[in-house]
């Protein structure tokens, strides 16, 4: 089969990797990567919309195997990935990938779970599929960035296609032409775009689910024979020039080589349960908290990207009336943040039981009003690939502060400790779980056990 230079290097990266010659970074980053996710795939699944989602899959599934979190239920590995990619990604609280502007975790490690499962597979095997998924999937998504996300796509629910298929393609072991197709037909099930940042909808919260079951579809196609576009990245009609009118030069296959440093040592720990754009100046407004009472007007400079889906371009961002609308409003979240009612899973769980005032009379909707969103195209070029807040506050008394927020917390350079990451872990899983058998799990996930059945660790996720 021949493969263009980007194609041909996006195929090796897949069938190239081997758990053994991975160096101990990258697999620390997928362990702390399947830390978080299995949490919040335990935490988020007694959620309405995903409730909903799993009473679908148990009407329609495939039998197989894999279980899905928390309840149990046996499925093919694809269905069980639907289902847990879809609770994982369920509440604005899953892991993110700055330079891509997307969330890996909930596509890759359910993939590679549920595969494992099914196949009977160590969890050096699923390690070696998650970052395998997890590499073709962002540095695909970097090519892809910022157009991506400012055409109006949702990156995650386009990327999650390529991932998904690369975890299959690994995990089965295919050879560079099938994975190549594999790949290729994932293409054709690429779709989702960010209008839920305006106008609501609990579909978003399935995005992950639908891009991880749509690549291992596309992974099993191609093992049936099926084949796809040779040039499904860099042809004319192909996803560059398609998704983001985007041309790629051959010389950009070197970001797939074996040289380059793994971007999944890279990941983002979400310490706030909302969109990660909103993440930096939640930080800012922290430090404002002392001087609430002073603030008088607020401006806050963005990226143009940040402002289609939490700026002035979402709809709803200064008159939030769902869930959807509140975890993607900027000046809500600020305003949140500096009156120090939070912005965490607790906080926007008490704005679904109708505890949570954010009606046109509330302070928190008073303060929001006093937010002036500014676009700063200077933004974008000087921090490609980062998220960050350009904040002033104008006090009462004629006073200005000004805050640039560049590395929010959570991110590879402001990281979360491992006490706050084991916290988050016991708050999402400790209720449902128990507090011991949350205990194993996390131990489990930390102990390295490469020769573990994941089966095993699987069945630590059950209730």
């Amino acid at each position: 089969m021949n493969l263009p230079p980007l194609e041909e290097a996006v195929a090796r990266l897949v069938t190239d990797l081997r758990y053994d010659a991975l160096p101990p970074e990258a697999i620390a980053g997928a362990r702390q990567l399947m830390q978080d996710q299995l949490a919040l795939q335990v935490g988020s699944a007694s959620l309405p919309w995903s409730q909903a989602l799993l009473a679908l899959a148990k009407r329609s599934h495939v039998p197989g195997k894999a279980r899905v979190a928390a309840s149990g239920e046996r499925m093919s590995a694809g269905d069980a990935a639907f289902v847990n990619g879809s609770f994982g990604h369920g509440f604005e609280y899953d892991d993110a990938h700055r330079a891509s502007s997307s969330h890996p975790g909930s596509c890759v490690v359910p993939a590679a779970l549920a595969l494992g499962e099914e196949m009977g597979a160590t969890m050096g095997q699923v390690i070696e599929g998650i970052i395998a998924g997890y590499e073709v999937y962002t540095r695909i998504g970097n090519l892809a960035a910022p157009q991506l996300l400012e055409k109006g796509w949702h990156p995650h629910a386009i990327l999650s296609n390529f991932g998904a298929a690369a975890v299959v393609a690994k995990m089965r072991g295919f050879n560079r032409e099938r994975t190549a197709h594999a790949l290729s037909i994932a293409l054709s099930h690429a779709s989702g775009t960010t209008e839920y940042t305006s106008s609501g909808g609990s579909i978003k919260r399935v995005h992950a689910g639908i891009g991880t079951r749509n690549g291992i579809r596309a992974a099993e196609m191609a093992e049936a024979g099926l084949t796809g576009p040779t040039t499904f990245l860099s042809g004319s009609k192909g996803f560059f020039r398609t998704f983001v009118q985007k041309d790629i030069p051959a010389s950009e296959a070197a970001r797939f080589g074996a040289g380059e440093s793994f971007e999944i040592t890279r990941v983002w720990i979400k310490p706030y349960c909302c969109c990660g754009i909103n993440h930096a100046y939640i930080d800012g407004a922290r430090q404002l908290a002392n001087r609430a009472g002073q603030i008088e007007a607020i401006e806050l400079g963005i990226q143009s990207g940040g402002d289609v889906v939490i700026g002035n371009r979402n709809a709803n961002a200064f008159a939030p009336k769902t869930i959807e609308h509140l975890q993607y409003s900027l000046p809500f979240q600020f305003a949140l943040s500096v009156l120090g009612k939070g912005n965490g899973y607790e906080t926007h769980s008490a704005y679904m039981r109708g505890e949570l005032d954010i009606s046109e009379d509330s302070d928190v909707a008073q303060l929001a009003r006093r937010v002036k969103i500014t676009v700063k195209p200077e933004l974008d070029t000087a921090y490609a690939g980062k998220w960050v807040a350009d904040i002033t506050a104008r006090m009462a008394d004629g006073e200005e502060e000004k805050l640039f927020i560049l590395d929010p917390l959570g991110t590879t350079e402001n990281p979360v400790s491992q006490a706050d990451l084991d916290a988050k872990f016991d708050d999402l899983t400790c209720s449902t779980l128990g507090a011991e058998q949350s205990a194993r799990l996390l131990a489990a996930i930390k102990s390295g056990d490469a020769k573990l059945p994941a089966a095993d660790l699987v069945a630590l996720l059950i209730r």
